[in-house]
């Protein structure tokens, strides 16, 4: 008779629960080892799915240090469909590299499962290589015994290639040619290897970052490498750019996926009065106590276990780090975060989806833009969450910021003047001729709309602009530095007085009035901006603030827009007249200002 695999993982598990026997689970591990060695069937079904033979016939010390049979929890079945889902992929064409990212809380047995899975494969393919690095030599230690070796002693006979230890923490099977090792991660490890399969046991911590040590694995990684990359956040660093960057399968699991995170009461009345609490105190851990409850329905022992953790803490922020509830959360810096995070986080568990994506097209004949054209691209980079109203009392206007010094991005946010509603954005890695076009083009779309750029490392955007004929432009005074009179120009100056002006207005709308921001990057870049040891609000090292700076701008020129019941009609021909009458000045050649 042929039996599956899972047929078999059942019984196991079947006989565990009835008998917890180890004594008789190790009997029934050498009976599976002598049936995978007969029928065929049964073996191929396990070498598709490694992951299976861990269920037949793995053991692991789990965290009572009791010995078992290693059976996979939900969180790990789930990342192991995401794992062979991505092999599959990639066998048929559809993506060109496995590489992934598990974000996750303390303690979810990712770091057993993986290392479990490695082995596996070591036992059942042929010129198997897998390597592993962990955060500190400690760590990578305790991965070999105590993940590897002790599980690997634990085996039935049958299974066990002929092998060869030594002393450098790896299980080499001479005779398939197939070794797993682990190591500690440091810049020049990993040189002359080759590598089908690499696991990063808490990535975000190694010393010195993850960049150099990809750098020096260099061509170790074959083609077909699977690439798991796992950790707990540990804020903005290689890892959190890795998880923004688009190019990895990004995998997080929240802490109340592992069933065993609960705690029950010692009676009703402590858990009543925990209930009440929940209901009636308006403390940070509270609220967010009746946000698990009410968005994610958690059980109140869900929830009791979670505030005990929190509770142990003396820095509680660490909460956030170590059990995040959202990826977002899991990356924050604890204590120098300008915005409020909870109110970001809370709006991005509500965001929808923009109705629109893609770009403007137009003619354009070196002087004019003419039949100015939407055309709908899931990749585009401008993003629309309202359609502009009809009714002459709907007026809107657009901040912008170019990609200056420590920017790669020119962006756009286009606001409801009234209501300050973000209806739009704009975001790319623009030449600045084109970013101006699309802005002229995004402007004319939102019923000439008021058009405020930042002046400061490029004043060409203001220039084309006015020279294109799009006029509606936001004007500040300054002070010609010849005659000393006040003159208008066009832009908006970034300086010592008005950066932290308009930031610190930022912060109030995001604290007041975060439901009007609709635009997913622009949250989360928000996110990522600090206070640095001087006081100054920026992005940390390797971020952007585009995006801030682009909504900042766009809410302080709100101020300028005038409605209908204050428009005069006057027709185009007399466009220099009214600069005129302004006397509207122009950035041409002014001295910038670094701020």
């Amino acid at each position: 008779m042929s039996y599956t695999a899972d047929f078999l993982i059942a019984k196991r598990k079947e006989k565990w629960s009835e008998l917890n026997s180890i004594d008789y689970d190790k009997q029934f591990r050498s009976a599976v080892a002598e049936e995978m060695l007969t029928d065929s069937n049964l073996l191929g079904e396990i070498k598709r799915n490694p992951e299976k033979l861990i269920e037949l016939v793995f053991i692991v010390v789990d965290k009572n240090q009791k010995t078992m049979p290693f059976f996979l929890n939900d969180v790990q079945h789930e990342f192991m469909n995401t794992l062979n889902k991505a092999i599959e992929d990639f066998n048929n064409g559809d993506i060109t590299d496995i590489s992934l990212l598990v974000l996750k809380g303390r303690q979810q047995g990712f770091t057993t499962l993986v290392t479990a899975y490695q082995l596996a494969c070591s036992i059942l393919n042929k010129n198997f290589q897998g390597y592993t690095l962990a955060d500190k030599s400690d760590n990578s230690e305790a991965i070999f015994q105590n993940k590897a070796k002790f599980p690997y002693s634990q085996l039935p006979e049958a299974l066990k290639p002929t092998e060869k230890y030594n002393n450098r923490k790896q299980l080499l099977f001479e005779k398939i040619n197939s070794s797993w090792a682990v190591d500690t991660a440091t810049k020049d490890v990993g040189r002359s290897r080759t590598v089908n399969f690499f696991h990063g046991s808490e990535c975000a911590f190694w010393k010195d970052g993850i960049s150099p040590i990809q750098g020096a694995l260099g061509e170790a990684f074959t083609k077909n490498c699977i690439k798991i990359y796992e950790s707990t956040a540990n804020g903005y660093n290689d890892y959190q750019k890795m998880w923004n960057s688009g190019v990895h399968i990004n995998c997080f699991y929240e802490w109340w996926k592992t069933k065993e995170y609960n705690i029950s009461f010692k009676n009703e009345d402590i858990k009543q009065s925990f209930l009440h609490d929940i209901d009636s105190k308006k403390d940070w851990i509270y609220e967010r106590l009746r946000w698990l409850r009410d968005e994610k329905n958690l059980s109140p022992e869900q929830l009791y276990w979670y505030w005990n953790k929190y509770d142990k803490y003396l820095d509680k922020d660490l909460i956030k780090q170590e059990y995040p509830c959202t990826a977002h959360e899991a990356f924050l810096l604890s204590g120098k975060n300008v915005f409020d995070t909870a109110i970001i986080l809370d709006r991005l568990d509500r965001l929808k989806k923009p109705i629109k994506t893609g770009y403007f097209t137009y003619n354009y004949d070196g002087l004019r833009i003419s039949n100015i054209q939407w055309v709908n691209d899931k990749d585009g980079y401008i993003r629309l969450y309202q359609m502009p109203n009809t009714p002459e009392f709907t007026e809107y206007c657009i901040g912008g910021d170019t990609a200056g010094e420590g920017s790669d991005f020119f962006t756009g946010h286009v606001l409801d003047a009234k209501t300050g509603v973000q209806v739009a954005t704009l975001k790319h890695q623009f030449d600045a001729d084109q970013y101006t076009r699309q802005m002229y083009c995004l402007g004319k779309f939102y019923k000439d709309a008021l058009i405020g750029i930042e002046a400061n490392f490029d004043s060409y955007p203001i220039m084309e602009l006015q020279r294109l004929g799009y006029i509606k432009q936001y004007t500040r005074e300054a002070q010609d530095t010849y005659t000393g009179k006040t003159e208008k120009r066009f832009g908006f100056k970034t300086t010592s007085l008005t950066r932290p002006t308009i930031i610190s207005r930022l912060i109030e709308i995001v604290r007041e009035h975060c439901d009007t921001i609709n635009d997913r990057d622009t949250l989360e870049e928000l996110l990522t901006i600090i206070r640095n040891e001087k006081g100054r609000i920026e992005a940390p090292e390797g971020g952007h603030d585009d995006q801030m700076m682009g909504l900042a701008i766009a809410h302080h020129i709100r101020e300028q827009v005038v409605f209908p019941q204050e428009v005069v009609t006057v027709n185009p021909q007399y466009r220099f007249s009214i600069e005129k009458h302004l006397d509207i000045q122009y950035d041409y050649g002014e001295e910038m200002t670094i701020v």
